[in-house]
């Protein structure tokens, strides 16, 4: 999810948390694809990080990781500082450094000689672009669904006519930036879930928490030195009513990618088009498993 406000566009691993494999567990047990899924052969060694955009949390990918796994691929899907179960308040976190500290922590504990591929949707598209930056040799592949690869620039005018679909938080007192957001419930289905199952939207709006939109605004990311080496692939929906293609497009021209590859799905394709999505990120990983 994106955010627009004031001129500006917006234990942590899955895999060791108990109550995070609670979540994950039940909701895998719940999931029943309607139709079969044809299991593309992925390079066995595949790790596949998948991070949430804004006010989501690691349970959004719920129907990837589990498809994923079933094809033998190793899945973490990581709870960025006050998403998910991180127990941190979006109100006490002022900078992006903080608020991407799970997964700068994830990274700096991987092996040395391991790569990982990173999935970043949304607003969690700039925590993988720096995840990038500070790990560059730990990154074998970089893919952005519906996400916002570098801060942008200016105010996006697409995105004025949604200022009120956000609640504000105002933690350092009414006179000071915003330290907290979130989208109000009735607008979720007509900007970020139009196409998703209804319990799926049900789901989300229990578990959706505020997003620390003052570390957002502050965030300063750059292409670092190296970072173009890394292949990056952006996947778009089609039917995303929220990330508009003139802000897509924006983003494009700022940092073109390696390839770009369309889905028929809302802002959020792991709940609208899980199995589409699957297919793409599995075309992803195929294009430089060779590498």
């Amino acid at each position: 999810m994106f955010l627009l406000l004031n001129g500006f566009g917006f234990d942590p691993f899955g895999h060791c948390s108990l109550s995070s494999n609670i979540v994950f567990s039940a909701l895998c047990i719940a999931q029943r694809p309607s139709q079969e899924v044809e299991m593309a052969k992925i390079p066995s060694k595949s790790h596949f990080v998948f991070v949430h955009g804004a006010s989501h949390g690691g349970w959004c990918w719920y129907k990837i990781r589990c498809l994923l796994e079933k094809a033998g691929s190793k899945v973490t899907c990581l709870d960025l500082a006050s998403g998910g179960i991180n127990p941190s308040d979006a109100n006490s976190i002022f900078t992006f450094d903080e608020y991407n500290k799970p997964l700068i922590d994830f990274m700096s504990a991987l092996p040395e000689d391991e790569k990982v591929i990173l999935v970043g949707h949304s607003l969690g598209g700039l925590n993988v672009t720096d995840a990038m930056n500070k790990f560059v040799n730990k990154v074998h592949l970089a893919i952005y669904v519906n996400a916002q690869m570098l801060p942008q620039k200016g105010e996006d005018k697409d995105k004025s006519e949604y200022r009120h679909a956000f609640e504000i938080w105002h933690g350092l007192g009414p006179d000071k930036p915003p330290t907290g957001v979130l989208m109000r419930k009735e607008f979720h289905r007509k900007l970020m879930y139009n196409m998703s199952p209804e319990e799926d939207s049900t789901l989300a709006a229990i578990l959706l928490r505020p997003c620390p939109v003052m570390a957002v605004a502050n965030a300063n990311i750059r292409v670092g030195e190296g970072v173009n080496k890394v292949t990056r692939i952006c996947i778009r929906g089609t039917k995303d009513t929220f990330y508009k293609e003139k802000s897509f497009q924006a983003q494009i021209k700022m940092w073109p990618p390696s390839q770009i590859l369309t889905v028929e799905s809302d802002h959020s394709p792991f709940f609208s088009a899980p199995t589409q999505l699957f297919s793409l990120l599995v075309e992803a990983t195929a294009s430089i498993s060779s590498d």
